[in-house]
C-alpha cells in the first residue's frame, strides 16, 4: 500500500523547516525549537505534526545530508575528472561534518549510534565510486580504500569551533594530496 500522499503546502513547510534547522543547527550553540520554527516561517504546531521530538527532527536533518552528500558524487563525477570531483566532494564532506557533528551532540546515544549506521554503508560506496574512478584515470595510488579516507577525515571530529573555517578545508586538501598517484 502507498503512504498518503501530502499536500503541497505541507511538503513546502517540511522543507522549510528542515532548511531551517539544518541553519539552526550550523549557526547556533543551541537548537532551539521554537527558532526553528519561527526561521521557517512556521508555527510551532505545524513543526511538531512533521517532527513530534527534537530528536526526529535531528535525525532527518542528518539523514537528508547524508543523501545530499550520496547524491552528489554521481554528478560531480559527470561534470569533473575524477581528482576535482574528488576534491569538491571532500568540500561537500567538511560542511557535512559540521553539522553531523551537532546534531550528534544534541542527540541522545541511541539515536546517535543508530544515525552512524545509517551513514557509514552509503557513505563507503560513495567514496568508494570515487576513488575507483580516480584509479582507472590513474590519479589516485592504487593502495588506498574508503576505510583509510573515512579514517583520516575522522579529524573532522576533533577540531574545535573556532578553528573550523580556518582548519577543515585546507586539511581534507592535504588528505587530497596524499591521495594522488605520485609518477
Amino acid at each position: 500500500m502507498n503512504a498518503p500522499r501530502r499536500r503541497a503546502d505541507a511538503t513546502e513547510n517540511r522543507a522549510r523547516i528542515l532548511q531551517a534547522a539544518r541553519e539552526v543547527i550550523a549557526n547556533a550553540d543551541e537548537v532551539r525549537l521554537n527558532e526553528i520554527a519561527k526561521r521557517a516561517g512556521v508555527g510551532q504546531g505545524t513543526l511538531y505534526r512533521h517532527f513530534p521530538t527534537r530528536e526526529a527532527l535531528l535525525a532527518e536533518v542528518y539523514r537528508n545530508d547524508v543523501d545530499d552528500l550520496v547524491a552528489a558524487a554521481p554528478r560531480l563525477l559527470a561534470e569533473h575528472a575524477p581528482l576535482p570531483a574528488l576534491a569538491a566532494w571532500l568540500d561537500r564532506v567538511a560542511e557535512y561534518a559540521k553539522v553531523k557533528r551537532e546534531v550528534f551532540a544534541a542527540l541522545e546515544v541511541g539515536v546517535w549510534q543508530d544515525l552512524s549506521a545509517h551513514s557509514l554503508g552509503p557513505i563507503g560506496e560513495t567514496l568508494t565510486r570515487l576513488l575507483d574512478a580516480g584509479k582507472a584515470e590513474g590519479v589516485i595510488r592504487p593502495d588506498v580504500d574508503a576505510r583509510d579516507v573515512i579514517l583520516l577525515i575522522g579529524y573532522l571530529t576533533r577540531l574545535e569551533p573556532a578553528e573550523w573555517d580556518a582548519r577543515a578545508h585546507h586539511l581534507l586538501r592535504v588528505i587530497l594530496d596524499g591521495l594522488r598517484r605520485h609518477t
